[in-house]
């Protein structure tokens, strides 16, 4: 993140900050300040991910996502607003809680380096997979607990508001849940060395991934990612498919549930017969696992 500050205060900040001064008669906040690097950090990271967020999901929704969906009986009204809604109320927060750990990278505390050749040219690509093992093995643990009744209702039940997704679905959480889930990808880099730029480029990944398993177009039937198709199942039936990126760790801890055939099929997925069955499961299923997370 340091090397995306140099830019941003060299053609943004210094500025601002310089006219700040001269407005209240005091001296320019110094780049190390702690007080204006947590103020900076906030404007810039609020501002790239909402841009980024109503961007990605915004082209998903247009070029990608399958509005059939939205005539599934579990769609509800104006859906697609209410979600955009919660993202928008959730983002600030969850920037606030994440500034610390940025802070820390910029202050050397984190594994990120600069050298491309510090561990070798093979160690970015063992580095990348390193970071979808590692993070989506911590996600799949911080959503399954999640879903332990102590905290379902309080944290991670509203996201489940969306059964039958769009892409705008894909930050629609409850502040502490977007946070947590999140944490991996900030976590990673006190643990294992990441060179600044691979870093970065995986940070914008996991931001589109996020939209992508959201976004009703099932492209991949691949066994081990975890695609729309398999996030798609979460959503329908709520303790399967807690994965990020693969199913590898749904599958060793037995909380695995392959998507149907007519998921993949778009006529078939978008049939009334089909829909109206889902519902009917839906309902069926709900309460039940509503108050075994409420009395458990």
């Amino acid at each position: 993140m340091d090397v995306v500050m140099e830019y941003v205060d060299t053609y943004v900040f210094d500025s601002v900050y310089l006219k700040a001064a001269d407005m209240t008669s005091t001296e320019p906040l110094p780049r190390n300040n702690l007080i204006r690097q947590s103020i900076s950090l906030f404007v810039f990271i609020y501002a790239y991910i909402v841009i980024f967020y109503f961007g990605t999901a915004g082209l998903s929704y247009r070029l990608v996502y399958d509005k059939k969906q939205e005539q599934h009986p579990k769609f509800l009204p104006r859906q697609r607003f209410l979600e955009m809604a919660c993202a928008s109320r959730a983002l600030p927060l969850i920037t606030i809680m994440t500034i610390p750990w940025v802070l820390g990278e910029l202050h050397g505390k984190s594994l990120v380096y600069k050298e491309w050749d510090k561990y070798g040219y093979p160690y970015l690509f063992i580095s990348a997979v390193v970071f979808i093992l590692f993070t989506d093995f911590c996600i799949y643990w911080i959503h399954r607990l999640e879903h332990h009744p102590a905290v379902y209702a309080q944290c991670h039940k509203l996201h489940h508001k969306w059964i039958v997704c769009t892409p705008f679905a894909s930050h629609a959480f409850h502040p502490i849940d977007g946070y947590l889930q999140s944490l991996p990808y900030h976590l990673a880099v006190f643990v294992f060395p990441m060179h600044e730029y691979v870093y970065l480029a995986l940070f914008a990944f996991v931001n589109v991934w996020s939209v992508m398993i959201h976004d009703g177009e099932y492209v991949s039937s691949n066994p081990v990612v975890n695609g729309a198709a398999h996030h798609t199942v979460h959503h329908l039936y709520f303790n399967y498919n807690y994965g990020q990126f693969t199913t590898l760790f749904d599958r060793l801890f037995n909380t695995y549930r392959k998507p149907t055939a007519e998921i993949y099929d778009r006529s078939r997925r978008n049939s009334k017969t089909v829909q109206n069955a889902q519902a009917v499961a839906i309902d069926t299923a709900l309460p039940t696992l509503e108050a075994h997370k409420k009395t458990q």
